[in-house]
């Protein structure tokens, strides 16, 4: 049984509980999986996780509730009353396609507890995404009947940055975080917010990729800054950036939902201009035609495309041992497609290399510490919101 008490409208709480193929081409489903797939748990429309050193998951739900779960406790429930420590916290909107969004911890982790958070929210002007940052602190509380879990909170949280500006709206809000390898910079994407132009506006920040410091001030050095642009800005024209990820080399990956079709994979360079909403493989859903990406028309074209759409969510750069055949792959969730995607990458290029049919919409995927996949359901549209380890079926 999973305890857990919402934060939406209210302080942040965090809680123990127990417990290959041509671009632009779908890949038929394998006839059978190389993998089994364990069922842990079952949360409230889940939208990211992360691992801690220690092997559990904080794992975010849409309405706003942080989770602390115990994977190896999976079938334990507690005894007693458990006092939740309530300390500052985001004011989640969770309309349409709000939420509390991705949790991702600090690179030191380890000494000094801190994880960042990014969800929707109200204000001046109408809504849009933010990140904050908070220290994880537990104690141990008595309870009726031992074992008691701890007592668990995020103190000091702080708003670090917001997107600019806020609009009207409930959509693509995007809220992804990854941190360079050399845990120097901190990237944030910013969607577009269903407004179209303000991914090629300099100023604002909606349909960047952003690159800052752990603390949320702009980073130094940015590529655009001196050509008017906010001075957070890395790269622009994108549209609902749903998904970022380091390989191994340090390159970053990023994927987003495309229009009317035209999901992308791209390989995200500094102060490159992805087309949207001026060139994009989709259309717009009112039928009217957006230019395909062509050679030199200014743009950087997406690496993996799909038409039709398959509604990408969350990505991963696999580095495990437990499926060696694909290590250096970038796997991703399917929304619509319901469906685990693998992307294989070769240097700067990536192909399109398997999809699995997973009967649920997929909104996150993560490699655990031992190297299995683990899957989150999205929870809605007949999904149940689960949480899945794949290992090898052999």
């Amino acid at each position: 049984m999973i305890r857990h008490f919402s934060f939406a409208a209210l302080p942040l709480v965090l809680l123990a509980c127990s417990a290959d193929n041509a671009t632009g081409q779908n890949r038929a489903e394998a006839a059978g999986k190389p993998f089994k797939t364990e069922v842990i748990a079952d949360f409230d429309a889940p939208w990211a996780m992360t691992f801690l050193p220690d092997g559990r998951l904080l794992v975010t739900e849409k309405a706003g509730e942080l989770v602390l779960f115990d994977p190896r406790n999976k079938d334990k429930s507690w005894d007693g009353k458990v006092q939740v420590g309530i300390d500052g916290g985001p004011r989640v909107d969770s309309a349409g396609q709000g939420a509390l969004m991705d949790v991702v911890l600090h690179p030191q982790f380890k000494d000094n507890g801190i994880v960042y958070l990014s969800w929707s929210e109200q204000g001046a002007g109408g809504k849009g995404v933010a990140l904050g940052m908070g220290q994880i602190v537990e104690r141990q509380v008595q309870c009726v009947r031992a074992p008691c879990p701890p007592q668990a909170m995020l103190n000091g949280f702080k708003t670090i940055f917001r997107a600019a500006p806020y609009v009207d709206g409930n959509g693509h809000y995007s809220g992804r975080i990854a941190f360079s390898p050399d845990g120097k910079y901190l990237f944030f994407t910013n969607g577009e917010r269903q407004k179209f132009d303000p991914a090629q506006d300099p100023k604002a920040t909606l349909g960047k990729v952003l690159r800052l410091n752990p603390d949320g001030t702009a980073a130094a050095g940015n590529p655009l800054a001196g050509k008017g642009f906010h001075p957070a800005v890395w790269s622009y024209g994108h549209r609902n950036l749903l998904g970022l990820a380091f390989d191994k080399d340090g390159r970053l990956w990023e994927q987003e939902m495309g229009p009317q079709g035209g999901d992308e994979v791209n390989l995200i360079k500094p102060g490159a201009n992805y087309g949207y909403p001026k060139a994009s493989n989709g259309s717009h859903y009112d039928g009217r035609d957006i230019p395909d990406h062509q050679p030199h028309d200014g743009f950087e074209a997406p690496k993996v495309w799909w038409n039709p759409s398959i509604s990408p969510a969350g990505l991963v750069y696999y580095s495990g041992d437990l499926f060696p055949q694909w290590k250096g792959s970038l796997f991703l969730g399917a929304l619509s497609g319901q469906a685990l995607v693998r992307v294989k990458l070769d240097g700067e290029n990536a192909a399109k290399a398997d999809q699995w049919d997973m009967g649920a919409r997929i909104r996150e995927v993560e490699q655990g510490p031992e190297g299995a996949l683990w899957l989150l359901e999205d929870g809605g549209q007949g999904s149940q919101g689960r949480l899945l380890k794949l290992t090898p079926a052999k």
